[in-house]
């Protein structure tokens, strides 16, 4: 599976009744035996605001390559992705729970997770050989 790109947004408000306003969406783009597919994961933005409680990271951005900063919506997908390789069957998912999206972030090889955005925000594609390399045990 090649990695194509991996981007979050924080989502605005549509309509007036709209809740969207306090949601992030992550996703990543990877082609899978020639067939490009999307993987969405939508979550409460304020799951981000204390990064330092699940991550190794103290704030948002959580990586600066350069002028390049990557945030931690950026990185929510693919890690999801990572940890649960059945997603690849999934268009998205939804997280509304404060405990399973800090579970996402357990035994994350965080080195391993920064070389691969590195190649990313390069514009080039990453070949995700494993997910095995990006856990801990």
């Amino acid at each position: 599976m090649e990695i194509i790109s991996a981007k979050g947004v924080e989502l605005v408000k549509e309509k007036a009744n709209s809740p969207e306003e306090f949601f992030n969406r992550s996703e990543v783009i990877y082609e899978d035996k020639g067939k490009e597919h999307s993987f969405s994961l939508l979550y409460l933005r304020y799951f981000d605001e204390n990064p330092e409680e699940f991550t190794p990271f103290s704030e948002n951005p959580v990586i600066v390559f350069g002028e390049e900063e990557i945030m931690l919506k950026d990185m929510a997908a693919f890690i999801a992705l990572v940890k649960n390789p059945g997603y690849k069957h999934r268009k998205k998912v939804y997280i509304n729970d404060y405990e399973k999206y800090k579970e996402l972030y357990t035994n994350v090889n965080w080195e391993a997770a920064q070389q691969a955005f590195l190649k990313l925000s390069n514009g080039k594609r990453f070949d995700l050989e494993s997910t095995l390399e990006f856990l801990h045990a």
